[in-house]
């Protein structure tokens, strides 16, 4: 029997791979949280095999929370399901210890393949992450300017594009506006863009969303 634990800030979600995961026999949820403090928390319970982990959370990015988590239980294995494409933090969170990475938007029974191969100790690595890995080996091409931004940056870049006010997202994101503001004018910086309505067309025009 294979332990899981579910870390993701929203209940739908883990309500919804809870009782996909109770569909398989080897496998059983052992334990839920919503915030990097809470997915420390259940790590040092010591209830889990496998922690499947979201890295947008309102406490702490990801990076931040496998690391804390990695640091203190590195034989633990932390499957990262996330929203944001592969392209945007795979190979950095693997190198960062995490067992695997996959999107959310992947086929519900590749999370459970990837649970049975990371808890046997291995890596799980996707088709997509394969060619980014394959990719940097080979040297790669230029990566586009939106790849080089932080986790906290893309994430205000993908709201603000969205349009989500600063002051909505300050609220949401548990940040003040003024902090918020600065992020806006980093990812404006750096994209080389001058307004929101620029975000929203780059962000489109490279897929980031709809």
């Amino acid at each position: 029997m294979i332990r899981v634990g579910i870390v993701d800030d929203h209940a739908v979600v883990r309500a919804g791979l809870k009782q996909f995961l109770s569909d398989h026999v080897d496998l059983r949820v052992t334990g839920e949280a919503a915030s990097g403090a809470e997915a420390l928390e259940l790590a040092r319970a010591g209830d889990v095999d496998v922690l499947v982990m979201d890295i947008s959370m309102p406490d702490q990015n990801g990076v931040e929370a496998l690391k804390s988590i990695k640091a203190r239980f590195p034989d633990l294995a932390v499957l990262i399901l996330s929203g944001f494409p592969e392209a945007h933090y795979a190979t950095n969170l693997l190198r960062q210890g995490a067992s695997g990475y996959l999107n959310k938007e992947c086929d519900p029974e590749e999370i459970v393949n990837a649970i049975r191969t990371v808890s046997m100790g291995r890596k799980y690595i996707s088709q997509a992450v394969a060619a980014l890995l394959a990719e940097g080996v080979a040297g790669g091409l230029d990566r586009p300017p939106h790849e080089l931004l932080s986790e906290r940056e893309l994430q205000v870049f993908l709201r603000l594009a969205k349009g989500e006010t600063i002051g909505s997202m300050a609220e949401a994101m548990f940040l003040s506006v003024k902090t918020v503001s600065t992020y806006r004018t980093r990812v404006l910086e750096k994209l080389k863009l001058a307004s929101n309505s620029d975000l929203t067309y780059y962000a489109m025009t490279n897929g980031l969303i709809q």
